[in-house]
C-alpha cells in the first residue's frame, strides 16, 4: 500500500498517544500515515456526568461520520468507549494489545485513613464520572461522598492534586499510558476480577470502512486476535444488556494457558443502587456471553 493512511483520533493526550502508537506499527509494516483530529460531542460537553449525555458513541460519532464521509481512512478509538454495534458501513477491523484493564484509585496523601477499606478516609470525596466506578465504589464502601469529574487524564490529576478531591478513580490503561507520575498520590490497584472493568477497557480499536479491503488488510498484520477473543465476549454482555458507556456494568474476561475463558461481571441497574455480581468458566465462548448476562439477571 504507497498512500498516505488517514488516521482520525480525538485531541487529547490519551487519544493521540494511541494515535500515535497506530503510527508507528504502520510504519514496521512500511507504511506512512497522518493524524486527523476530530473534536467528538464527549469532548464538547465537559460539564456533564456520562450518563447525562444523550445517545450512544459521544466518543466516537463525529469520528465515524469522517470515515464514511471518505475524509479518513481508519479510525483508532478507545474500544471502551464504542458502542458494541458500529454504524452499517464500517466496522472494527482489528485491535491492540490490552494495557492494565485495572481501574485504580489515587487518593491525596492528607486523605488516608488508616484501618479504613483502601486506606481512604471515612466519607471521602471520590471522582469520577463513570457510572459503573461509582455503583462499585459504593459497593465497598458505602460512606464515601462522589463528585463528577470530566476532563482529559492529566485534567483530572491536575484536579486532585489542588484538592478539589480526596481521591479519584482512572483507568490503569491511560496512567501507564501517558507515564504519569503519581509518586506524591497514595495508589491502589484494584484486581480487575474484583472491581470489574469496563468492557474492552485497556484496548485500541481500529475501525474501517466494511469494503475498504486494502486497509483491512494491513491492519490484520497489526491484529491481536488473542484480545479480540476475550473483549469480544465482555462487549457481547454488554450488547446483550443492551446498554452504552454509560451503563453501570463491568466485564472483565481471561484465557488460561488451556484455552479455557474465565468471566467476572458486575451490574447495577443505576449507579446509586446495589450491585450485582456473576463469576462464570467455560471451555467455549460459545453462548458465554448469554449465561453470564442469564446469571446477572437472576440475582434480582
Amino acid at each position: 500500500m504507497s498512500k498516505v493512511i488517514r488516521i482520525g483520533t480525538r485531541g487529547s493526550k490519551l487519544a493521540l498517544w494511541q494515535a500515535e502508537y497506530t503510527q508507528a506499527r504502520l510504519r514496521e509494516k512500511g507504511v506512512e500515515s497522518e493524524l486527523v483530529i476530530i473534536q467528538t460531542k464527549g469532548d464538547k460537553i465537559q460539564d456533564l456526568s456520562f450518563d447525562k449525555i444523550e445517545g450512544k458513541g459521544f466518543f466516537t460519532k463525529e469520528i465515524e461520520d469522517a470515515l464514511l464521509q471518505g475524509e479518513i481512512d481508519m479510525a483508532a478509538h478507545s474500544m471502551k468507549d464504542m458502542p458494541t454495534n458500529s454504524p452499517e458501513g464500517l466496522v472494527i477491523t482489528a485491535v491492540s494489545y490490552r494495557e492494565n484493564p485495572a481501574d485504580w484509585l489515587i487518593i491525596r496523601k492528607e486523605a488516608i485513613q488508616e484501618g479504613q477499606l483502601f486506606g481512604l478516609k471515612n466519607e471521602a470525596l471520590v471522582g469520577t464520572s463513570s457510572a459503573r466506578r461509582k455503583a462499585q465504589m459504593l459497593d465497598f464502601r458505602s460512606d464515601i461522598q462522589l463528585k463528577d469529574l470530566r476532563g482529559n487524564v492529566p485534567t483530572r490529576v491536575e484536579k486532585l492534586r489542588r484538592g478539589e478531591y480526596d481521591a479519584i478513580l482512572l483507568a490503569a490503561a491511560g496512567l501507564q499510558r501517558l507515564e504519569m507520575d503519581l509518586s506524591e498520590f497514595e495508589l491502589v490497584r484494584f484486581n480487575p476480577r474484583e472491581f470489574v472493568p469496563a468492557p474492552a477497557q485497556g484496548v485500541v480499536a481500529w475501525q474501517t470502512c466494511t469494503d475498504d479491503l486494502p486497509t483491512r488488510r494491513l491492519l490484520h498484520q497489526i491484529h491481536h486476535p488473542e484480545v479480540a477473543a476475550v473483549t469480544n465476549i465482555e462487549r457481547s454482555i454488554l450488547n446483550l444488556m443492551e446498554g452504552g458507556c454509560h451503563m453501570p456494568l463491568g466485564a472483565y474476561c481471561e484465557r488460561d494457558a488451556q484455552g479455557n475463558y474465565h468471566v467476572w461481571a458486575a451490574k447495577a441497574d443505576t449507579w446509586d443502587t446495589p450491585v450485582r455480581r456473576a463469576r462464570l468458566s467455560s471451555s467455549t465462548h460459545f453462548e458465554l456471553a448469554e449465561r453470564v448476562v442469564s446469571a446477572l439477571n437472576n440475582l434480582i
